[in-house]
């Protein structure tokens, strides 16, 4: 199951090092290689050694991996630079990313010229955390989550295989979903609760009180919010690609809040007391059930 060629990964941040990190320490790949255009990044990585080498090779080919590892919005402009390249698609290199949307990264390479690459595996690895960038890469990130891959149906088989082969190396759970899908469940699962997050600190950090509201704020408040320390750069890229998604469900919500406001403002204990128990049991029941894992980040 080990990678016979080099594994390239193009964003040093904290996916892309982890990714990385997990590989080598898994002896699923030899040779690793950093590609960023933040060079600093970049140097960092090869100084903690994350990386074995820095720069895009040349002559990739059959036997190499590439992982696309930037933010949502930059996967386009990467498969390009591929697509343009004497190596990369030309040379027959898999190539996979870890975009958190797939909608956007599947219509980029779509239309690439060709169309989309055959050896070409869509992913999204479901695990992060507030922390970014390489410093914060750790070999277990993706130990015991999952990782959905949406594969084209001209997606060819050897090109999947090896796709998973790393992601399982690495620890994960791999699972194909297709690309409309995958969008829509993590509009709700891990979009929604982000800008939630951010929403919650936003409100409260514009009252005129906030200092005394942040000086006295308890476990449940930094267990919420803690994911609205995420990167804002990479999250304000996924909800502009997976805005139609996210929208749809924050309507529903929005919708569910004005019910639960009007049982506040009647005095409805009552169907408060129902909402709370019928959430709380499904939680429960999530968290109890083994079969399912939805974003830790």
């Amino acid at each position: 199951m080990s990678l016979s060629g080099r594994l390239i990964v193009i964003g040093t941040g904290l996916i892309g090092g982890s990714v990385a990190l997990a590989a080598r320490e898994q002896g699923y790949a030899g040779h690793v290689i950093g590609v960023d255009a933040d060079r600093t990044a970049l140097e960092r990585g090869m100084a903690l050694g994350v990386f074995d080498d820095s720069g895009m090779p040349a002559n990739p080919g059959p036997d190499d991996l590439i992982l696309i590892a930037v933010p949502t919005l930059a996967v386009p402009g990467v498969l390009q630079e591929l697509a343009a390249a004497d190596g990369g698609f030309a040379g027959g290199a898999v190539v996979t990313d870890a975009a958190s949307v797939k909608g956007s990264v599947v219509a980029a390479a779509r239309d690439l010229p060709g169309g989309m690459p055959e050896r070409f595996v869509p992913g999204h690895p479901i695990a992060g955390s507030e922390r970014s960038g390489v410093t914060a890469a750790r070999a277990g990130l993706f130990r015991d989550h999952r990782v959905l891959l949406t594969p084209a149906a001209g997606t060819d088989p050897a090109a999947l295989a090896r796709v998973r082969d790393l992601w399982t190396a690495v620890g994960a759970e791999v699972l194909e979903m297709e690309t409309a899908a995958h969008d829509r469940v993590l509009a709700m699962t891990s979009h929604l609760p982000h800008l939630l997050a951010y929403a919650l600190v936003d409100t409260l950090g514009r009252q005129p009180e906030h200092e005394e509201i942040f000086r006295f704020a308890a476990g449940g408040f930094r267990d919420f919010t803690r994911i609205a320390s995420s990167d804002p750069v990479m999250w304000g890229d996924i909800f502009s690609a997976n805005a139609d998604a996210v929208i749809s469900i924050l309507d529903r919500l929005t919708d569910d809040l004005a019910r639960l406001r009007g049982l506040l403002a009647q005095g409805d204990r009552t169907a408060l007391l129902e909402a709370f128990t019928r959430a709380k049991r499904l939680r429960d029941d999530h968290v109890a059930n083994p079969g399912v894992d939805h974003d830790r980040n």
